[in-house]
């Protein structure tokens, strides 16, 4: 699966609150860094990370890829993402808006998420 498609598939089961294809498209090793908050490293912590978020938000996001490179069995990608974050216990919607950055490493052939960083680009007031 191409870099492109790795994060295309990360859109699509982030949107559907799907953990499971999330975690089959991080490597073996991943460490989440969301904004706010500790790096979850490990497969376990990153799962629990997952659990967290869609306990509380149900996001309708899309990615722009800006940037791609590859060096042998290692990638980067700089994103960006907007949509809608609804807040469940609220009910309410917001915007969302974030700048990434994906590390990806090569794993059996495959690319896999390897570090993942995510920050607002549109704080709330």
């Amino acid at each position: 699966m191409s870099i492109e498609m790795v994060l295309k598939s990360y859109e699509t089961a982030l949107n559907n609150n799907d953990i499971e294809s999330i975690l089959s498209l991080f490597g073996s090793e991943p460490v989440f860094m969301p904004q706010n908050a500790p790096a979850l490293e490990g497969r376990e912590a990153v799962r629990a990370g997952y659990e967290q978020v869609f306990d509380i938000l149900k996001l309708t996001v899309q990615f722009t890829i800006h940037d791609v490179e590859i060096a042998g069995e290692w990638a980067w990608a700089r994103t960006t993402s907007s949509g809608v974050t609804k807040i469940l216990e609220a009910g309410i919607e917001v915007s969302e808006g974030n700048n990434e950055l994906f590390i990806l490493r090569k794993e059996s052939g495959d690319w896999k998420i390897h570090r993942y960083l995510f920050a607002t680009s549109q704080p709330r007031a």
